[in-house]
């Protein structure tokens, strides 16, 4: 083989082994670019999932704020099965985001777990709402309900007010016909007496004291026999004579004499006698009259020595 050729030949081999070299380097740089490309295409797809990933756990997270906020108004329900429904869906939810969290798994998984979690936040938020509709409406039921029996209680207090006032109108009729129907006396004398039974001026020689006075007429008392009492008290505070005893304003009292007469709602004259058992001294002595349970009179006479 002459020069010529060989150098055509060898020419012809370093050509080929030229392109051969840079057929490889241009596919290393296209296989480069292509895994370049995957893999930014991967990180994007990371970064995607990673905001969604966000993205739901915020939404959890306000839908656990809300759901707290009323969570202490759960008396208004009849009963809890929302709150059982609400946490069942919440532990999903929960466990959804750990997963999420701890797996190193493809993106294709991560994507399953992700839409599976927009899922489960999607029924939570129904849940939600129908927990927040539901207590809204019984808060309006309660809201009625407190003002109808506020209603009820105001009416009650105007009642109440009103039988306070019929009450307060009964008694002043009670007392008004029980002070017409009392009776009352007139002409209240007291008088001393010696053993003779004539009157006599000087109290030290007393052998009985007696009072008289006259019932006046009284159309509303109740006719029938009275037993009027009698009481004299001396100057000393002792009562004077020993009379029966009557009530009086809850308590028992002695009286100094007594007598029984017939009313017949006319005018009545009384003289009731008590008989004295020691000398007694002058002053002032106080003379009282009872008759149905009620004080008639009550005079003071100076008696002389």
């Amino acid at each position: 083989m002459d020069r010529n050729h060989k150098i055509i030949l060898w020419g012809g081999v370093g050509v080929f082994a030229a392109m051969a070299v840079m057929l490889i380097l241009l596919l290393t740089s296209n296989t480069r670019q292509a895994d370049a490309a995957d893999a930014a295409i991967a990180r994007a797809d990371s970064l995607a999932l990673a905001n969604d990933r966000l993205q739901l756990t915020q939404e959890f997270n306000q839908l656990n704020a809300d759901f707290s906020q009323y969570e202490d108004q759960q008396v208004y329900l009849k009963n809890d099965s929302l709150v059982q429904q609400y946490n069942q869906a919440r532990m999903k939810v929960e466990g959804l985001l750990r997963d999420l969290e701890s797996e190193k798994a493809s993106n294709n998984r991560n994507k399953a777990r992700i839409k599976q979690l927009e899922s489960e936040i999607a029924s939570l938020k129904k849940i939600v709402r129908h927990y927040l509709e539901e207590i809204k409406r019984l808060g309006e039921e309660n809201e009625g309900l407190r003002k109808e029996i506020e209603q009820v209680n105001q009416r009650n207090e105007q009642l109440a007010s009103r039988a306070q006032t019929v009450e307060r109108d009964n008694a002043e009729l009670t007392q008004t016909v029980a002070k017409a129907k009392k009776l009352s006396i007139s002409g209240l004398s007291f008088q001393a007496y010696n053993k003779k039974g004539k009157a006599e001026k000087k109290i030290g020689k007393a052998k009985s004291l007696g009072a008289s006075f006259t019932i006046n007429p009284n159309s509303t008392a109740a006719a029938g026999a009275k037993t009027v009492y009698l009481r004299v008290v001396s100057p000393d505070g002792s009562l004077i004579g020993s009379g029966p005893s009557f009530s009086y304003d809850g308590a028992t009292l002695q009286s100094s004499g007594s007598k029984t007469v017939e009313y017949d709602n006319g005018e009545t004259h009384v003289q009731i006698y008590c008989q004295v058992a020691t000398t007694l001294t002058p002053g002032d002595y106080t003379v009282e009259v009872f008759c149905d349970g009620a004080r008639l009179a009550s005079r003071h006479f100076n008696m002389e020595k």
